[in-house]
């Protein structure tokens, strides 16, 4: 009885490890995909909002740039994976007319702020505690990126984790 207790946990101890190489060393999907949304075309939602960090933020006051909007929370694993590129982009565009903000999706105030700081976002992201920005571009789950032409009119959508490799070609052919 106890050699085949041995032998079942040791079958078992190989599983875990063998799983757990499996997982270590797969490559997780790396980029967002696109999906389709009836704002394409059209002029996008105006929103605007208090930022975490205090202040005020408005789509209409950032017209004449291309502006990237990711829907995110401190709860999602892909957000945590995309935050330091969203915000390498952010910083690496902040003199060429794009502008990224974060809209809050169904978190705390508190711990979206603490997820701000502990991965030091270089673009701020505004609350939307009824969910209402949400609504209106019709996102259902994190993370969610739009990206808004010069003109204002939402030019493509994302779902999943962007790359700022991925954020820097669309944003050029947007430019072009």
């Amino acid at each position: 009885m106890k050699r085949t207790v041995l032998i079942s946990s040791l079958a078992l101890l190989v599983v875990l490890i063998a799983f757990s190489v499996f997982l270590g060393t797969r490559h997780p999907v790396s980029q967002a995909t696109t999906v389709q949304t009836p704002l394409r075309g059209k002029i996008a939602p105006a929103f605007s909002g208090h930022e975490l960090a205090g202040g005020h933020w408005s789509l209409k006051s950032d017209l004449g740039n291309v502006v990237v909007v990711n829907f995110w929370s401190s709860w999602c694993g892909p957000c945590v994976q995309e935050a330091p590129d969203l915000s390498t982009f952010a910083w690496q565009e902040r003199n060429n007319h794009v502008k990224v903000i974060g809209v809050v999706f169904s978190d705390t105030v508190s711990a979206a702020t603490n997820f701000e700081k502990y991965y030091g976002s270089l673009y701020p992201s505004i609350v939307d505690p009824n969910g209402n920005i949400a609504n209106s571009y019709g996102v259902i789950s994190p993370p969610t990126t739009f990206f808004i032409n010069a003109r204002g009119r939402v030019v493509l959508s994302l779902l999943g984790t962007v790359t700022t490799r991925q954020l820097t070609e669309i944003v050029n052919r947007i430019r072009e």
